[in-house]
């Protein structure tokens, strides 16, 4: 008996000590565990940039959401905390453009850049404009290359968020100076001279009226950068320094944007300097400024035959065999996207010239489109396309200026469950595809068989 009570205490006792070191060290590696997660989410959290604080609002209003009670309430409240997050972060990269350091200054100009391009801040622009310009201006005039270049593009999209108002128009004559100096100088940066050239013609496109004294001096100063492209005397094109073709190309292009603001007669003046002109740089070195210059031809012709229906070209004839000789180029030396680009681009200016046929193009954002439907149109869609990168429909979808633009009216307000109800759903898009596919692969077939006939 002895021995079995023995038994039944040692026994008892070395189980109860096994399970408390057991949670012991359970517990131990929990909260090193949790510290461990904990220094992982500090060293995240301070190597975040700030474009990416910006642009990750909504992720803070879900977080919100999380800790606050839900009511009727709660959604705006959500809503008005991730906006003033942002309003902060905001003003938080407007004081960095004050900052001593041109790696901090650049970092700033960048979050600034991508938040004007994915989000319309009109009323938080509206009372920071003048510090924004302000600081832009510096940056214009005492930075150096990149900085110049990024300062640019982000005051052509400060233009584009306040609108074609009074704000717009009075930013532009401030900075216009600055940008002319820049773009003027031959001795300055080539992508500082292209980024002043785009803002040049985006921001006097949006904030000047017709017949315009500020249209007028830009179509000037931008006609001087590219003409120096045109043949000379001899009827020879001059061989452009590295770096100058790009610069031609952005001038050409904001320079061709405000001629479709010009009156009939400034116009008329336009086709008849540059048109000749303008077909003998279609033998250009660079294939971009080729496309550019063929764009261009095509959207002169047409803003031409706005004027006169009857209005062609002079040499029709040497006009479309250069471009149906571009349109079928397979010269090797040049690069293979290169022909393909220049193919499809000249194909395109050959057969309006010819036939004044234009391939529709049908823009999607949201539950709306926009159509591309001539030269004009597609020079203005494609300058705010480069601008904006892949918030131009965002743009498109909710801010006034390029709604007006492009006769879309006000912007829709729609409700959760109209938008649910218009997506198209995985099985009717995989229904779709795969009809889409068979007619596709019965066409294919066809052109095989007749290519097979015809050997």
């Amino acid at each position: 008996m002895p021995r079995s009570k023995k038994g039944k205490r040692g026994s008892s006792k070395p189980g109860s000590l096994r399970q408390e070191v057991l949670q012991l060290q359970l517990s131990a590696k929990g909260s090193l565990k949790g510290v461990r997660n904990g220094m992982k989410g500090e060293s995240a959290a301070s190597d975040d940039e700030p474009t990416s604080d910006i642009l990750s609002h909504y992720s803070s209003t879900s977080e919100t959401a999380s800790v606050l009670e839900e009511g009727p309430g709660s959604e705006q409240v959500d809503e008005q905390t991730a906006q003033e997050e942002t309003e902060d972060k905001l003003k938080q990269c407007i004081d960095n453009l004050m900052d001593r350091s041109a790696k901090t200054r650049l970092a700033a100009l960048e979050s600034l850049r991508q938040a004007f391009s994915s989000r319309v801040l009109y009323d938080f622009l509206t009372g920071h404009r003048l510090t924004v310009r302000d600081y832009l201006e510096r940056s214009l005039k005492k930075g150096v290359g990149e900085e110049q270049a990024a300062a640019a593009n982000v005051f052509t999209m400060l233009c584009i968020q306040l609108g074609g108002g009074d704000e717009a128009e009075e930013g532009f004559k401030s900075l216009c100076p600055v940008l002319t100096s820049i773009l003027s100088d031959s001795s300055a940066n080539i992508a500082a001279r292209q980024s002043c050239a785009r803002a040049l013609g985006m921001c006097c496109y949006v904030s000047t009226a017709e017949e315009g004294e500020d249209l007028v001096k830009s179509l000037a100063l931008l006609e001087s950068v590219f003409s120096s492209s045109y043949p000379n005397t001899e009827g020879t094109l001059p061989t452009p320094k590295p770096g100058l073709p790009g610069l031609h190309t952005a001038a050409l292009q904001a320079w061709s944007l405000l001629a479709t603001l010009c009156p009939t007669s400034k116009l008329t003046e336009l086709l008849e300097l540059h048109l000749p002109k303008l077909q003998a740089c279609l033998q250009s070195s660079d294939v971009n400024y080729r496309i550019a210059v063929g764009e261009t031809i095509a959207l002169l012709v047409e803003l031409g035959r706005d004027i006169d229906e009857e209005f062609e070209v002079e040499d029709t004839e040497s006009l479309c065999e250069c471009l149906k000789s571009l349109a079928t180029d397979g010269n090797k030396h040049r690069a293979k996207n290169d022909r393909r680009k220049q193919r499809s681009i000249f194909r395109e200016v050959l057969h309006y010239i010819e036939n004044e046929d234009f391939n529709e193009e049908k823009i999607r954002f949201g539950m709306e489109s926009v159509y591309i439907d001539g030269w004009m149109r597609k020079r203005i869609y494609d300058a705010f396309k480069e601008i904006l990168e892949s918030g131009v429909r965002h743009h498109l979808q909710y801010n006034q200026l390029l709604r007006d633009i492009f006769g879309l009216g006000p912007p829709l307000i729609l409700d959760a469950a109209t938008i649910k109800g218009s997506k198209i759903s995985r099985a009717e898009k995989h229904l779709f595809n795969a009809a889409a596919f068979k007619a596709r692969t019965k066409q294919r077939n066809k052109v095989r068989d007749k290519r097979a006939d015809v050997m």
